[in-house]
């Protein structure tokens, strides 16, 4: 162990109890196996750490991510993981810059979609739009190539061109999406289009399609579909605890 790695693990973020590594994902473990086993061991186990505490917690995600990015910053899975926190915390250009070292490193352009979306939060229209139809992202997998169009019609969107935003999800999948993964997360996004478009009676026919098919909780299409028909969840449930907590004959 050198200078620099002791340094590192006395700077060690606490793990959160029963994390080991071993969750990760395969491929990942294949990128960290050119790590001294214990060093892969200890790198897993923060990746995992900063997934697992993201939600609750982003400072604490950033801390296991940016230390595992010390002690592994050559490998793409590490850099990723590290630019998907500082994407999440919405600080766009070091996101960026994560993103581009990862695909630098692995070859990969899988992360084409989340390189737009930060182009597009740091508000640079054009070259987010240059990006994503780039000969590159015009080769991405289905799976990627969604989640690209999902972004485009958001920046459509923001530039003031719902039409255009609309156009760019008018794709094959939106009509064959069944329960894949993405299919709650187009059909939210179709029908963010459609309200842009001021057709609220379709955008409330979408709404319903994504809340019908999102069993996971990734949209709030539940919500906006409240909010079209002027319903308050809030008052609502208010009631039902009125009723709960009424006495009883």
């Amino acid at each position: 162990m050198d200078e620099q790695e002791r340094r590192d693990r006395k700077r060690e973020p606490q793990l959160p109890e029963g994390v080991t590594g071993k969750e990760l994902d395969r491929s990942v473990w294949q990128q960290l196996r050119t790590l001294t086993p214990e060093n892969a061991e200890g790198v897993a186990q923060h990746l995992v750490a900063a997934a697992l505490v993201l939600e609750e917690d982003e400072d604490r995600a950033l801390e296991h991510a940016e230390h595992a990015a010390r002690r592994a910053g050559r490998v793409p899975a590490v850099r990723e993981a590290l630019g998907l926190v500082r994407y999440r915390r919405g600080e766009f250009t070091d996101a960026l810059r994560e993103f581009k070292t990862a695909r630098r490193l692995s070859g990969s352009d899988h992360l084409i979609p989340y390189m737009v979306d930060c182009e597009r939060g740091l508000g640079r229209f054009d070259r987010a739009l240059d990006l994503a139809s780039s000969p590159e992202a015009k080769r991405l997998p289905q799976d990627d190539a969604i989640e690209l169009a999902i972004v485009v019609s958001g920046v459509r969107r923001d530039m003031g061109q719902p039409e255009a935003a609309l156009i760019s999800l008018r794709i094959p999948a939106l009509e064959r999406a069944g329960k894949q993964p993405w299919a709650a997360r187009l059909q939210y996004a179709y029908a963010e289009a459609l309200l842009a478009t001021g057709r609220e009676d379709e955008a409330r026919e979408w709404f319903a399609r994504a809340s019908a098919t999102d069993a996971d909780g990734l949209t709030d299409a539940d919500e906006r579909l409240a909010d079209l028909d002027g319903v308050d969840l809030t008052d609502l449930l208010g009631d039902e605890d009125d009723e709960l907590d009424a006495p009883t004959d």
